[in-house]
């Protein structure tokens, strides 16, 4: 097997040099359901923009998803999917191609009806309908902007949100609270989707409601501040938006929070025409690319993801470093190295600059797991290149800078898991109102850390993070990953970091994993886990393998099993396979949040089969 191994690692590298581009860097779609699309859609119509051409494309890849029985979900094994179908349901009637009698749309009426209409979507589906004017603004909830005035000593303050709940949080709070609307010629009605019960109030008051209570009493209290104080509010919120414009016009890097900007800046009295929303209309254009034969809007580029991924994985296929392919991926990635301050330093201070963020854009918002792969990327031309290892070590120093208290390392900031945020009355709370320490984030930066500067679990913050990752073990024996599907996702980043640092391959927990892993393998040898993992925390098996996670278990198995291992050899068969189906190539295998934006990342095919494979061919010779 070794030899077909070996050919099938050649045939990779060889496909994938035309694809570098010039910059050096390699450009994958960032594939995601139809939100980005329906919102565009909505905002072009809204601000009455000749953009015909582009509306009609990004109306055929709406219908293209539509299910057989009529609705849209976000992957292929979901039953249904309210707020997707309400999202595309109301971007094609706000196209002009298609009335809400036309057949297309039916079923999709019914079901939003039957399901409790426009008011059980999910919150950003109900605020993007409301600023539009379709839907009333709500009164459930008031999040003051006086939030953003208060000290960072203070327990309730707004740095204690995750950085990712606030670039989105912000925006929506200025039109909510402002209650802003715009609607123009092309608005259509969806007076017959809103079907609004009043709700039965239980008398039961579990702990989790008595703490929403707390919470929203505690801002309540903001909210009865002077005026002049939410003045200063807004004002905050302002600044907060548009110092943290990209380049490209667009916040942050991303649609979601770019389209929320738009609206936010026009409830405080920004023109239509002003310059900085136009040049948020072109930023979010500027995210425009073909994915799977149609145009779509990716929320953001993937692009220093897919090239320090790809880098690192053509490298340990055997692409030296002097090699043009990978002299190009570390000059892209040393040019994309942040040079200056982001959020993150609230709760990090005193720490120079040194990490990656994800998109080729994104100068403001560095993460973890893009800095440690861009460190292994560069890892081996640091080595020979004083410039290179100047840039190597201020990528460890900040990776290492940004451990939680708690051992654990996060996504974006460290120490923003405080619970209190988590009890807001809006789904996904606990999802995305904090950035606490995970296993797969935790597993990635410690097999970074072993494996490429040398630190092992008797280095004080390499044994935090190792007891973290046991502490945190489920009793199968596995992990949950937050950023990627799901469980096999943060047993391998788990595997793999630990193993990476000198934990025992006899470890009885490192053992427990491998067998959860080998109880999971599916008959073709592969391994497939469904997206409703995310949602419901729980392990769901796939009625089918993808590439992606079989590479990320086999790529755990191979740490601890010899290579004649069953696990082993059926999983790299599967890889080798050329037949694989559409559906098992085409199933989105990331999260951004769970139960409402999974992504299909279309590097992860050549990125995660390649990085098994060599990985399978490197220990044969070993």
């Amino acid at each position: 097997m070794l030899k077909e191994v070996q050919l099938e690692i050649q045939r990779r590298i060889a496909y994938l040099r035309p694809t570098q581009k010039n910059d050096g860097s390699f450009r994958y779609c960032f594939e995601t359901g139809v939100m980005p699309d329906a919102f565009l859609i909505m905002l072009l119509r809204t601000f009455d923009l000749d953009k015909e051409v582009l509306i009609k494309q990004l109306t055929e890849r709406i219908v293209s998803l539509q299910n057989e029985d009529g609705l849209w979900t976000l992957f292929d094994d979901e039953e249904h999917n309210l707020s997707a179908t309400i999202q595309a349901y109301t971007a094609l009637l706000y196209s002009g191609y298609y009335q809400k009698n036309d057949r297309i749309l039916r079923k999709a009426e019914r079901y939003i009806i039957d399901s409790g209409g426009i008011s059980r979507a999910h919150f950003l589906t109900r605020w993007m309908l409301s600023v539009n004017g379709l839907y009333e603004w709500p009164k459930l909830f008031y999040l003051p902007l006086s939030l953003l005035l208060v000290p960072t000593y203070v327990p309730l303050n707004f740095y204690e949100l995750s950085t990712y709940a606030r670039i989105h949080f912000v925006p929506m709070m200025v039109a909510g609270n402002k209650k802003f609307s715009l609607t123009s010629r092309h608005t259509p009605s969806l007076s017959h989707l809103d079907v609004r019960e009043q709700k039965q109030e239980s008398e039961e008051t579990t702990q989790e409601s008595r703490a929403s209570i707390f919470l929203v009493d505690h801002l309540k209290q903001l909210a009865s501040l002077p005026s002049y104080i939410h003045k200063l509010g807004y004002q905050a919120a302002e600044r907060y938006m548009l110092e943290r414009i990209e380049k490209d016009g667009t916040l942050y890097s991303y649609a979601t929070s770019t389209f929320f900007m738009i609206y936010g800046l026009l409830a405080l009295g920004y023109k239509k025409d002003s310059f900085v929303i136009q040049k948020a209309i072109d930023g979010i254009c500027s995210l425009l690319s073909t994915c799977s034969g149609h145009v779509h809007v990716e929320n953001s580029t993937s692009t220093v993801w897919d090239t320090a991924l790809l880098s690192y994985a053509l490298q340990e296929a055997g692409v030296p470093q002097q090699d043009p392919m990978i002299k190009g991926t570390t000059r892209y990635l040393k040019k994309r190295q942040h040079t200056k301050l982001g959020d993150w330093q609230f709760h990090n201070p005193n720490t120079a600059p040194g990490g990656w963020g994800f998109s080729d854009i994104n100068t403001n918002n560095p993460d973890l797991d893009d800095t440690s792969a861009a460190i292994r990327a560069l890892s081996r031309r640091a080595q020979t290149d004083t410039d290179y290892l100047e840039s190597w070590q201020r990528g460890i120093n900040w990776l290492l800078s940004m451990q939680n208290k708690d051992g654990g390392f996060a996504a974006f900031e460290k120490n923003t898991d405080s619970i209190l945020f988590t009890y807001l009355p809006l789904e996904n709370a606990k999802d995305a109102a904090t950035d606490p320490a995970t296993a797969d984030l935790t597993g990635r930066v410690l097999e970074c850390l072993g494996n490429f500067a040398g630190m092992n679990k008797s280095h004080p913050s390499i044994k935090a993070a190792v007891k973290w990752l046991f502490d945190h073990q489920l009793d199968n024996g596995s992990w949950y990953g937050r950023w990627g599907v799901c469980y096999i996702y943060g047993t391998w980043a788990a595997i793999t970091g630990l193993r990476a640092v000198g934990v025992s391959a006899s470890d009885p927990r490192i053992i427990k994993a491998i067998n959860w892993l080998k109880s999971i393998q599916q008959e073709d040898g592969g391994f497939g886990e469904s997206c409703y993992s995310a949602s419901l925390k729980k392990y769901v098996p796939l009625s089918f393998s993808t590439p992606s996670q079989t590479a990320w278990a086999l790529d755990a198995l191979m740490t601890i099993c010899p290579l004649k291992d069953q696990s082993v050899e059926k999983g790299i068969k599967f890889l080798l396979n050329p037949n694989l189906t559409e559906q098992q190539t085409h199933y989105p295998t990331g999260i951004g949040l769970p139960g409402q934006f999974y992504i299909q990342y279309h590097s992860y095919n050549d990125i995660f089969p390649l990085l098994a494979l060599a990985h399978y061919a490197k220990k044969h010779s070993s």
